[in-house]
């Protein structure tokens, strides 16, 4: 169960305009990229294995990528986290888990780069097939980063109310 480490009021305060940065859709762009720059270059050799009928076995660079993935998707859930806790805006879980999570946008993206660009597939049902796989695996990726950030920016957020003094 997870407890609050302070007093909250039972009364919503009202949360004032956001500057533009600040907005769900900019701070989910912005958040999303950054993972995203963390993993794409390894993505391009998965990508290569799994498509293009090569073998991969750059397992431990591929764990070393998770760590840097998960490090960078902590940091910025937890800025811009930050970002809003200092404007006011304390609806920061479902924010979190997106804002983080939006790099399985830019995956699904990638992936119909690299469709266009590196496959030749000529069959409808070729097609159907990797954009569901791709589909499938940027869902999930979504979900990964969306959890690392939600609970980075838990720990965060409990860190920083358990330090205050509440009279």
């Amino acid at each position: 169960r997870i407890e609050r480490p302070v007093r909250t009021n039972q009364i919503p305060r009202q949360i004032p305009d956001q500057v533009f940065y600040l907005r769900p859709i900019p701070s989910m762009l912005m958040g999303g990229v950054l993972p995203f720059g963390a993993i794409f270059i390894e993505l391009y050799f998965i990508m290569n294995s799994i498509w293009g009928n090569k073998v991969y076995y750059l397992f431990g660079f591929a764990a070393m990528v998770f760590v840097i993935l998960t490090i960078t998707c902590s940091e910025v859930t937890i800025l811009l986290c930050y970002f809003h806790l200092c404007a006011e805006d304390y609806h920061w879980s479902w924010r979190a888990f997106l804002t983080s999570g939006a790099s399985g946008l830019y995956i699904f993206i990638y992936s119909i780069m690299y469709f266009v660009t590196r496959l030749q597939l000529t069959s409808l049902t070729s097609a159907v097939v990797y954009f569901g796989w791709t589909g499938v695996m940027s869902l999930m990726f979504f979900v990964l980063t969306g959890t690392i950030g939600y609970f980075a920016c838990l720990v965060f957020i409990r860190k920083i109310f358990m330090s205050i003094k509440v009279d």
